[in-house]
């Protein structure tokens, strides 16, 4: 099975749970649009975290593909810009059903990784983490589905 996440333009929907750093779990709900460019790709999405107050994540990704998908050359290298962890920087690596990304800033100490296991073309499930330094600030765990 190819995986279609990420290597196929799309619309993906999330339902899941984020993790305070306490412990404290919240429902949350989310959408990422993946778009293919000749020059990179474009991953943008948002993340809802149900609680009291609400907070929304917001995700931009720009992705250098070089020639995905042939061997040797599993791992995407990937930028974005937050507003709150500065720039970001991380690789996107394929191993078997999965797709890694580990990530972080030099600049501010967030860093963080994400393992999305594809169960069938339209569905991932995603586990996460986010730290600050030494300690963990979220995690996450959502299952991703592919729009029509």
């Amino acid at each position: 099975m190819k995986h279609t996440f990420l290597f196929k333009p799309g619309v993906w929907t999330a339902e899941g749970t984020f993790w305070r750093g306490d412990g404290e779990a919240l429902a949350a709900l989310g959408r990422t649009d993946i778009t293919h460019h000749s020059e990179c790709w474009l991953l943008s999405g948002t993340v809802k975290v149900l609680g009291s107050p609400s907070i929304e994540f917001v995700n931009a990704y720009s992705i250098a593909t070089g020639n995905p998908g042939t061997i040797g050359n599993q791992t995407l290298k990937w930028n974005a810009e937050n507003a709150t962890m500065g720039k970001l920087r991380g690789t996107f690596s394929v191993v078997g059903s999965c797709i890694f990304s580990v990530y972080g800033s030099n600049e501010s100490g967030y860093h963080g990784a994400e393992h999305l296991e594809q169960l069938d073309e339209q569905h991932y499930r995603s586990a996460g983490l986010l730290l600050l330094e030494d300690r963990l600030l979220t995690s996450w765990q959502l299952t991703l589905t592919r729009s029509p």
